[in-house]
């Protein structure tokens, strides 16, 4: 094997559709205001409590250009063509030129939690209701990984590697640190990393609350009146997180492509640090989370003082919250408190595989303008007096070193260091 080439990585562009916007710009504004996505769902009938979601508003394939009523109907997992219309946004905002130099060298790297459970859904009502024959011959494909990094390619004509990080919730870090490292190594000069999910089907949901993973909203809660304060990380009150959908995708350029197309560095990708936790598939290990950040710093070549701001997983759920905490006061001592730290799925809910891209996009917005989204709904938890989680309302704050932690199912853990530029 060749020799690494050491090069520096550059986040250049992004794009985004949240439950705040269908695209980054709009979910960056509505996240500013200090506004929630969440409404009770539409996407399906359910019958349970936990009926607060984060739905993409007024998302309809459809209305894309380059979507017809076949392509719509044949590809009917709804991560594919979500990945699709978010790639061209971050490749657009990139000012990335796709030409016979440059689509030889991107790479599209999308993870997703769940992939095309909903495309396998309407095959199994179909099979049960119609036959083996209404089965389509699409299925496969809606469900395969990698097919949202293939359709964006086959929409914008790169040619470079696609694959699908599987890393849970953290895949969309996973995606960013593994596209660095391949830049980093000379194999590809760009990479669309990020992730993607569309989760809001009715197995889903029930399955998430019998779990007590989401948000019971009963009456007596403050979101039983109004959804927006359904999701409320290191508050007194939290009782879980809200299902979302979503995408984000981030821009990775190797330095000297920057020059040489006339490219943006809006920030880099400066260390990054993994691990798993080998403990249980869903409650977190602090010894292997305290490790993985504690890699990102010393990737970095850095030190914890260093860090300007953390951009926390902050799920809104009773021990993850507090896990996730404990860890970084572990990592950084009595000076967490003077660290802002916040919480994106306040806003946007959780997201799944796509929660860490979005939260890096954000993160580096935030950077760019010298501006903290917010905690909203936050109401003091005495446990947490000790951190400054900006309530409320958004700051404006200058900063070069940012922390973007993401945590997933199965024990994996994946934490970014970004540097503004």
């Amino acid at each position: 094997m060749k020799a690494p080439q050491n090069r520096k990585v550059f986040v250049i562009g992004y794009g985004a559709a949240t439950p705040l916007g269908r695209t980054f710009g709009e979910t960056w504004e509505r996240a500013v205001r200090g506004e929630a996505g969440f409404r009770k769902v539409t996407r399906c009938e359910v019958e349970t409590v936990c009926n607060v979601v984060g739905e993409i508003p007024d998302w309809d394939p459809r209305a894309l250009d380059f979507v017809d009523e076949k392509e719509a109907y044949n590809w009917n997992a709804g991560f594919v063509i979500l990945t699709m219309a978010v790639c061209r946004e971050a490749v657009a905002h990139a000012g990335l030129p796709m030409n016979n130099e440059t689509a030889p060298r991107t790479a599209c790297l999308i993870g997703s939690a769940i992939n095309g459970v909903d495309a396998f859904r309407t095959a199994m009502v179909n099979f049960q209701e119609k036959g083996p024959l209404k089965v389509s011959p699409y299925l496969l494909p809606n469900l395969c990984a990698n097919l949202p990094s293939g359709r964006a390619g086959m929409l914008l004509g790169f040619t470079g590697p696609i694959f699908s990080p599987q890393g849970a919730c953290a895949s969309g870090n996973h995606a960013i640190g593994i596209g660095s490292r391949m830049i980093r190594d000379g194999d590809c000069d760009f990479v669309l990393a990020g992730g993607v999910d569309t989760p809001i089907v009715p197995e889903i949901l029930h399955g998430f609350t019998n779990m007590n993973a989401t948000v019971k909203i009963l009456p007596g809660d403050r979101a039983y009146a109004d959804p927006a304060q359904a999701s409320r990380p290191f508050s007194i009150d939290r009782r879980g997180f809200v299902l979302s959908e979503g995408a984000g995708v981030i821009v990775l350029a190797a330095e000297e492509m920057l020059a040489r197309y006339g490219l943006t560095a809006r920030a880099e990708v400066l260390g990054v640090g993994w691990t798993s936790d080998a403990y249980h598939f869903t409650s977190p290990n602090r010894e292997t989370i305290i490790r993985a950040i504690r890699e990102a710093i010393a990737d970095a070549g850095i030190s914890p003082a260093d860090i300007g701001y953390i951009n926390t997983h902050g799920t809104s759920t009773r021990k993850g919250d507090l896990a996730e905490i404990d860890c970084l006061r572990a990592v950084f001592g009595k000076p967490l408190g003077t660290i802002p730290l916040s919480s994106n799925k306040s806003q946007i809910g959780h997201t799944l595989g796509a929660a860490a891209a979005v939260e890096g996009a954000l993160t580096i917005e935030g950077m760019q303008r010298g501006i903290i989204l917010p905690t909203i709904n936050h109401q003091p938890d005495p446990r947490f007096d000790d951190i400054d989680c900006v309530p409320n309302v958004a700051r404006h704050m200058r900063y070069e070193l940012a922390l973007s932690n993401a945590f997933g199912f199965g024990g994996t853990n994946c934490c970014i260091i970004f540097r503004g530029s």
